[in-house]
């Protein structure tokens, strides 16, 4: 990922997030009556840095640990996040909860009979990693696709290939970090694997088989995801001002 694609990035990243601040303002009175109400006694409203995992998605050191959910190809933006879901605002702590509880609700339910967020009312996913074919996230731009698998603990996706503008949305978020593998790994794994990302190496482990398969570089996208998205990682940069 070049300068440039950080800049462009950055640009369309602080249009998105006015967009956001907007729709946040009108709705966070209304959230914040609900937070109290289900916390009772307690008066406080949950914090987005107790729900959101940006900036700290590596669990295992210099890398990612936990089990996979194996999908195939042409994973669409629609099966990720449905679009009757996009109301929710994920800059309001329960409501980017909630989107989380929906992420790949989309998928039929004959071809992944495993839910990625199991419908028993949780708001996390036992899927740290994602396993898919070619053309993950095609279908629409919709930023909330890489946020909904992020805030439900979604921490990376090794695919073949991506739709570009889900690539990119990934680390402007610092939601996911976006892998490719050269090789197909969707028969490599089953939905369950233990598997490990080793960052240092570049390489995936199926700690459930003992195979390891190498990854291309992230390159310029890894420092992006790392700091928190692409505001952050402009503040820390200089790209743009910290105040």
């Amino acid at each position: 990922m070049s300068s440039a694609f950080v800049v462009q990035g950055v640009v369309d990243a602080r249009a998105h997030a006015q967009t956001r601040s907007r729709i946040a303002a009108r709705c966070v009175s209304a959230c914040a009556r609900a937070a109290v109400a289900r916390r009772g006694s307690q008066l406080r409203m949950v914090s987005m840095d107790e729900v959101c995992e940006v900036g700290r998605k590596k669990n295992d050191g210099n890398g990612i640990k936990g089990k996979v959910f194996v999908v195939g190809e042409n994973i669409d933006t629609d099966q990720i996040i449905p679009a009757e879901y996009l109301t929710l605002v994920p800059s309001v702590p329960d409501e980017y909860q909630k989107l989380g509880s929906y992420a790949m609700i989309g998928l039929p339910d004959k071809l992944y009979p495993t839910r990625y967020v199991r419908d028993d009312g949780s708001m996390r996913t036992d899927y740290p990693i994602i396993i898919a074919g070619p053309n993950f996230g095609c279908g629409s731009s919709r930023e909330h696709a890489p946020i909904a698998i992020g805030a439900c603990g979604g921490k990376a996706v090794v695919a073949e290939s991506y739709a570009r503008i889900f690539f990119r949305n990934c680390s402007a978020t610092g939601e996911l970090y976006p892998w490719e593998t050269p090789t197909p790994l969707t028969d490599k794994f089953k939905t369950g694997d233990e598997a490990r990302i080793d960052f240092e190496t570049e390489t995936i482990t199926n700690l459930t088989t003992g195979e390891r398969f190498p990854l291309n570089p992230l390159g310029d996208v890894e420092p992006v995801v790392d700091a928190g998205g692409l505001f952050e990682y402009a503040r820390r940069s200089g790209m743009i001002s910290k105040a």
